[in-house]
């Protein structure tokens, strides 16, 4: 597991690229709010965080849950689900809109819908979003926000 990374993966420079390309600036990995958002964009008063399915346990098509030493994985992916969602209720309190997208919306086909549903969100006024397959349709991805949530209830995906 040592050489599974953290940071730079291909989900989140898909990511990085399109809205860089876009003229979005941001800075990465930002210490000021907890669970270090991996995009932080000021001006739009947003965080982005970009999951892997599987380490953050979507439970999409995509992700399949591990079949050996299951004793180890669900507890560590439980443990991950609860780290996750105390990082987006804090960032909630501390008054930062908050942006999941998960790998299984950034496949070849899907990443500029993907970017296009990102940069809506960002341009938009919601508090919060999600943006992944949602587990009726593999064909495109989809999205839940609200606006006025305060709990951070709908997010992570469960």
């Amino acid at each position: 597991m040592s050489a599974v990374k953290g940071k730079d993966t291909r989900p989140e420079m898909a990511v990085r690229k399109g809205l860089h390309a876009l003229g979005f600036r941001y800075s990465l990995h930002s210490r000021r709010l907890p669970g270090k958002p991996d995009l932080l964009l000021p001006k739009h008063r947003a965080a982005v965080w970009v999951h892997g399915c599987f380490w953050h346990g979507h439970g999409c098509p995509d992700c399949r849950p591990a079949r050996s030493r299951t004793e180890f994985w669900g507890p560590k992916i439980e443990a991950t689900r609860e780290r996750d969602a105390k990082a987006l209720e804090a960032a909630c309190e501390a008054g930062w809109r908050r942006l999941v997208i998960w790998e299984c919306a950034l496949k070849a086909e899907a990443v500029g819908e993907t970017l296009d549903r990102a940069v809506e969100w960002l341009r938009g006024t919601d508090d919060e979003a999600e943006i992944g397959y949602s587990s009726t349709s593999s064909e495109s991805p989809s999205s839940t926000a609200s606006s006025g949530s305060a709990s951070g209830t709908a997010l992570p995906a469960k």
